[in-house]
């Protein structure tokens, strides 16, 4: 088969107000990615995914849009992205923008029309219920914290909100509401935009009647998750979309999916379906959750490489011939990968993010670079709640300690430090310079500290720096068609120190051997046959000995 663009596409991902600064109020802006465009082409991506840039309070850092057709102040004009669109486009990158239409932000004229009164024409783009027995009209969590439901005095009404409360839920079951989200869409691709990322996009169909979640013993709200995740309707609005807009352009869709299984993704996926290219998929990023259900993915535990191994190759297996995955390890929502599924310490830090990244790219599917993944950038280890920014983190530490009281301060700060999105979200490190380069500024989040090494200056004048261990990764891919379309064999299922697969092509073979630890191990799997050695992140081939955080790709 011939691999369609965004197949064959490498993705990086653009945080922009902890990307660039550049005019020192100390946020990043649309021009400040533009000056650094250059840089991405470097590396070798194709695709920039943008994380939300349109008008909103910023309750959810973006996530929460006032106006779909309007860019945030703080990050220029229209004008600005025009610019960067034309800029990007010179270079030859692509641009996706991320599209949220779970919710729209209270600010929102739509819903600051709908809940004017129970008959205005826009009551219904959302969701509005009576209370039951004078509380809320069910049991549902907000996956923020706290109930799902707000209620309003002026129509004596709650409003659903699966997320805070300034991020009401759209309700997708009126069909004016899906052609208002379709002419948005039509809007950004008339300009030239190259496709979507689709936030929470399976949560958009409700279930009838919206009944009670199950509740965890002890818990205060039910679980919404299971309930509204892949409801009756998404194919329905996924296959409409898809006739209405995606059929009409040449873009690239991916749909962030919580709670999916690799059987609904080839559902909506499929190479066959009329609706989206890819899914994010969460089965990797949710290992390791609390053992005490009501705390979640709040954990300090590592992640165990047999779990991670069932979970990648699971996705791997199933969607190969059927559907296509995206490839990822990090991303806004995430911890950094090299301290969450390897090893930050000074001595392995480097190696360890090689090896992540040979082990991710290696495999069928879409890679996403998040950035500073290609830089090797860690978790910054806070110690303090007043240190944290991020909503979700600091609504969990006031639920669960001082609300709920499940844990003490302590624990639950570890829990932040291991978890919490604001690890991502720290500014861009692009040298040694005051505030790492991003702003001349006081920038709006405080940089990591280890911003002094970990920089871009750094790792562009080090010939052996992750940044070119990753441009050699994306030019393996760009280069050999046996990386994008080969079907996958994972060796040794239950290894719990080695990752190893091989994938299979028109007669050729890759074999990947990755080390997850920090000593020596032997593993045979007949390397000593191979035509080459593609890429290792050690100077030199030990044979069956991989050392601590080594990987390796042979070709057969």
């Amino acid at each position: 088969m011939d691999a369609k663009w965004w197949q064959k596409a490498v993705v990086y991902q653009v945080y922009p107000q902890s990307y660039q600064d550049s005019n020192g109020d100390g946020i990043g802006d649309l021009a400040g990615l533009t000056q650094r465009l250059p840089y991405i082409k470097k590396l070798g991506a194709d695709v920039i995914w943008l994380n939300p840039i349109y008008e909103s309070p910023n309750k959810d850092n973006g996530y929460d849009i006032a106006n779909y057709r309007k860019i945030q102040t703080a990050y220029g004009t229209m004008a600005d992205f025009d610019h960067l669109l034309q800029r990007a486009h010179e270079l030859g990158l692509k641009i996706l923008m991320d599209l949220v239409v779970n919710h729209t932000s209270d600010q929102n004229d739509w819903f600051q029309e709908s809940k004017k009164a129970k008959d205005n024409k826009y009551r219904d783009y959302y969701i509005w219920r009576d209370a039951k027995d004078g509380k809320e009209p069910n049991n549902w969590g907000s996956f923020f914290s706290g109930p799902a439901w707000t209620f309003d005095p002026t129509t004596q009404q709650y409003y659903l909100h699966l997320f805070a409360p300034g991020q009401p839920d759209l309700n997708w079951e009126n069909p004016v509401v899906r052609n208002a989200v379709w002419d948005i869409m039509r809007f950004w691709l008339n300009k030239g935009v190259d496709g979507f990322r689709m936030d929470v996009i399976n949560l958009i169909s409700k279930p009838e009647g919206l009944p009670d979640g199950q509740k965890s013993k002890g818990a205060v709200y039910g679980d919404a998750s299971s309930i509204v995740a892949d409801g009756a309707r998404l194919n329905e609005f996924l296959q409409e979309m898809n006739k209405q807009v995606i059929s009409k352009y040449d873009m690239m869709t991916v749909g962030e999916m919580p709670s999916s299984t690799p059987q609904d993704a080839i559902k909506y996926t499929g190479l066959q379906a009329k609706e989206l290219n890819m899914v994010f998929q969460f089965e990797h990023v949710g290992l390791a959750g609390n053992p005490d259900p009501r705390l979640g993915k709040w954990h300090d535990q590592p992640v165990k490489l047999v779990d991670l191994k069932h979970a990648l190759s699971r996705w791997q297996t199933a969607l190969d011939g059927k559907g296509w995955n995206s490839l990822y390890w990090n991303n806004h929502d995430q911890p950094r990968a090299v301290s969450r599924f390897a090893n930050d310490q000074p001595q392995y830090r480097v190696k360890a993010a090689k090896m992540l990244g040979t082990t991710l790219h290696m495999m069928q599917g879409t890679p996403y670079i998040f950035e500073g993944e290609e830089l090797g950038e860690t978790n910054v280890h806070y110690t303090k709640l007043s240190q944290y920014e991020d909503l979700e983190s600091l609504n969990a530490y006031e639920e669960f300690v001082n609300k709920e009281k499940i844990v003490d301060s302590q624990t639950m700060l570890n829990y932040l430090s291991h978890m919490s999105r604001d690890n991502a979200r720290t500014p861009m490190q692009w040298d040694d310079s005051a505030h790492a380069g991003f702003t001349k500024g006081q920038p709006w989040f405080a940089v990591n500290p280890n911003y002094t090494e970990i920089n871009v200056k750094n790792a562009l004048a080090d010939p052996n720096s992750v940044f070119y261990y990753y441009q050699k990764l994306i030019a393996l891919r760009h280069s050999h068609e046996l990386i994008v379309l080969g079907n996958y064999e994972e060796l040794d299922a239950d290894d719990a120190e080695v990752f190893a697969y091989k994938r299979h092509y028109q007669g050729q073979m890759l074999l990947v051997m990755s080390n997850f630890t920090d000593h020596d191990v032997k593993r045979e799997y007949g390397q000593d046959q191979a035509k080459q050695l593609l890429i290792g992140n050690y100077a030199d081939d030990q044979g069956t000995t991989l050392r601590p955080y080594e990987s390796k790709v042979y070709f057969f």
